[in-house]
């Protein structure tokens, strides 16, 4: 693998130079940044994040209309007003090529492969025309917003796009209910349109983040810290290799636990790297009772979590991006909801007031 760049993203050419030049060409062709008026707040979301596909999201784990549930519950108790929320737009095809080859996304238009990745096989008996617009063009809204995020985070100092985090996703293999390379394409789209080299990304879901992983293989220009537990999906060996920074929990690890390993490896990552953006990948699936987590977490815990990494970049002046990634119970919604709110408590958000 080369120094500055994984492989993966050349695995269908063989002149690296005219593929990064395509790359920088499209990223800069893009409509994905825009400009927002102060009197939104860097605080991304859209009704179509939602999967609603005739009842079959029910069949995956993963609670698809959580991102909607957290906005409501942030609505209903004033902390936000719908009309100062940023809409995304959708990533366009020539948007999802800065990362994946025609080869992968054209996969993406049998059912059967979309089946796989998502882990619910009745979804390979529609056509493809049903899962683009319920599941897939869902995601592709997500992927603009996490993209957007990069642009509002330089600018405000941070910004929260209430869904994406899709790391499981690589340039050449989704995975794992992760179709697209969101957090890729948002680093991408940074070292092109914000002019940063370093960019820190914080991955804290249960799950290891095997798909930047892969894509960033010896980048100096990524540094990764994963906490994750060791014991679970994806077990995928090869991308452990490329983490900069790793810590293995075991499955039953409690609050108590994961905090003291939390801020050991906060305290190391700010010695090793000097980051100018985290991406933080702030996934509740490490939430007590989570089917797929397996740590024990309570609610408090997960908010202390997001405390403690918005105080890391808030302290060093480091724009800052969160991700809202797993989580596979009703109460995630509340709990990042809750979250949210005690960030803004604590003074390490602030929604300012609508001009």
């Amino acid at each position: 693998m080369g120094t500055s760049t994984s492989s993966s993203f050349f695995s269908f050419s063989t002149d690296p130079n005219s593929i990064e030049s395509l790359r920088r060409s499209r990223i800069l062709s893009s409509k994905l940044y825009f400009d927002i008026p102060s009197s939104k707040v860097p605080f991304i979301y859209s009704s179509s994040y939602d999967i609603s596909f005739l009842g079959l999201e029910k069949l995956h784990p993963f609670d698809s209309s959580k991102w909607g549930r957290v906005c409501q519950f942030l609505i209903e108790e004033e902390f936000i007003e719908k009309r100062r929320v940023v809409e995304p737009l959708e990533a366009s095809k020539d948007d999802l090529l800065v990362v994946h080859s025609e080869r992968y996304l054209e996969g993406l238009e049998i059912s059967a492969k979309v089946a796989i990745i998502l882990e619910v096989p009745q979804v390979g008996m529609f056509p493809n025309s049903l899962v683009q617009e319920n599941v897939l063009r869902p995601f592709r809204k997500q992927v603009g917003g996490s993209v957007l995020s990069g642009k509002l985070a330089m600018e405000r100092g941070w910004a929260i796009n209430v869904g994406g985090g899709f790391h499981h996703c690589s340039a050449e293999q989704g995975g794992g209910f992760c179709t697209y390379a969101d957090i890729t394409l948002c680093i991408q789209f940074a070292f092109v349109r914000l002019h940063i080299s370093r960019i820190m990304i914080i991955d804290l879901d249960a799950h290891q983040g095997n798909g930047h992983e892969k894509d960033f293989a010896n980048d100096e220009r990524v540094y990764t810290l994963d906490i994750y537990n060791a014991d679970i999906y994806p077990l995928d060996y090869e991308a452990r290799r490329y983490i900069n920074q790793k810590v293995e929990l075991a499955s039953g690890t409690g609050t108590q636990d994961y905090m003291a390993h939390l801020d050991k490896a906060l305290e190391v990552a700010k010695s090793n790297f000097h980051p100018e953006l985290v991406v933080y990948n702030a996934g509740t699936d490490i939430l007590e009772g989570d089917p797929l987590g397996r740590l024990e977490i309570s609610p408090e815990g997960v908010a202390l979590r997001d405390e403690k990494v918005f105080r890391f970049a808030k302290e060093r002046n480091i724009p800052l991006i969160m991700l809202t990634s797993g989580g596979y119970m009703k109460s995630s919604a509340r709990v990042i909801a809750d979250s949210l709110i005690n960030l803004s408590k604590k003074k390490l958000i602030d929604l300012g007031k609508d001009s």
